[in-house]
């Protein structure tokens, strides 16, 4: 999702192409050519490159919002995967290699090299930039600290489909607040509490989870399973509370770009007396570039019989 929630980025596995989708008119409006493969895809905080990872290409395609057209591809090694923007940082994940590269926005070259002990397949970085959380195919949940570029905790996530360890079906989101990380583990999303590294509830989904995101406000978690639906959350009380049905080979929901947190405290709404007619006037929703995205997007991608074992 680009952060005004205009434009939607789509990975199409099979054209080994990127579509640009207008959220006003619901219309591809642009088709770019990318690498083989492309399995995942980022929009840096500005909205002004999308980052898409070539699983079958072992490249990173830059491609410039402005014109729609690739400007870099940057080799990262085998097998890239999940994939995420900060603001001056790109975070790539690789299944073969095991690790996650760290690629400098403004050159884009390779500037770091973590290792993080399993396939990375789902990557996430909190609003502040910060942390990095990784999904791991085999090994939790990762957390890397942005400043070192080292692991600083990893997290078990409880699975029915592991029993004793634990799986990532490919999920894993940050709230806007970055108080609360939401990983799909098994047959459950795990909540991860970011201050303590601890997962403090469980939500029984019933099928196998992949895609993860978390609306602006925090308040509703979207999540695409393999029963081909979308499940809703309701982030308050943890529970599932509506099941929508989609089309078949889901496999990951547009990412919310979350809104930047405010650096002084917010004028509170004015007091109404009960006698006033007049109501409260709401403080304005302040996004990254001041707009918060109000846009669900959805990659769509095949899932059987890419290079996993």
């Amino acid at each position: 999702m680009s952060p005004d929630g205009s434009k939607i980025y789509v990975a199409n596995s099979d054209s080994n192409t990127v579509s640009v989708i207008d959220a006003a008119t619901n219309s591809v409006t642009a088709t770019v050519p990318v690498g083989k493969f492309p399995w995942r895809v980022a929009v840096n905080p500005a909205g002004t490159k999308i980052y898409v990872s070539n699983f079958d290409s072992d490249t990173v395609a830059v491609i410039d919002a402005a014109t729609n057209n690739v400007t870099a591809t940057v080799p990262v090694g085998k097998w890239p995967h999940g994939i995420a923007a900060s603001g001056t940082k790109i975070y790539v994940g690789s299944v073969y290699g095991e690790n996650v590269l760290v690629i400098d926005a403004a050159t884009n070259n390779v500037i770091a090299n973590i290792s993080v002990g399993g396939p990375a397949i789902a990557l996430a970085v909190n609003p502040a930039g910060t942390k990095i959380y990784v999904g791991l195919g085999g090994l939790c949940v990762v957390v890397i600290d942005a400043a070192s570029n080292k692991v600083i905790a990893a997290v078990p996530v409880p699975s029915e489909v592991s029993p004793g360890g634990c799986y990532t079906g490919g999920g894993i989101a940050v709230n806007a607040m970055g108080t609360k990380i939401y990983a799909a583990a098994g047959n459950n999303i795990s909540v991860i509490d970011s201050t303590t590294n601890n997962v403090t509830d469980i939500i029984p989904m019933g099928q196998i989870p992949w895609g993860v995101a978390v609306t602006p406000d925090g308040l509703k978690i979207y999540v695409v399973s393999s029963g081909d639906n979308v499940s809703v959350i309701d982030a308050a009380i943890n529970t599932v509370t509506a099941n929508i049905t989609v089309g078949n080979g889901f496999a990951s929901l547009g990412q919310f770009i979350r809104p930047a947190m405010p650096t002084v405290t917010p004028a509170m709404s004015p007091i109404v007396s009960p006698q006033s007619s007049v109501s409260p006037t709401p403080v304005p929703f302040a996004g990254m570039e001041g707009i918060g995205a109000i846009v669900l997007g959805a990659a769509f991608y095949k899932l059987a019989g890419r290079k996993r074992n």
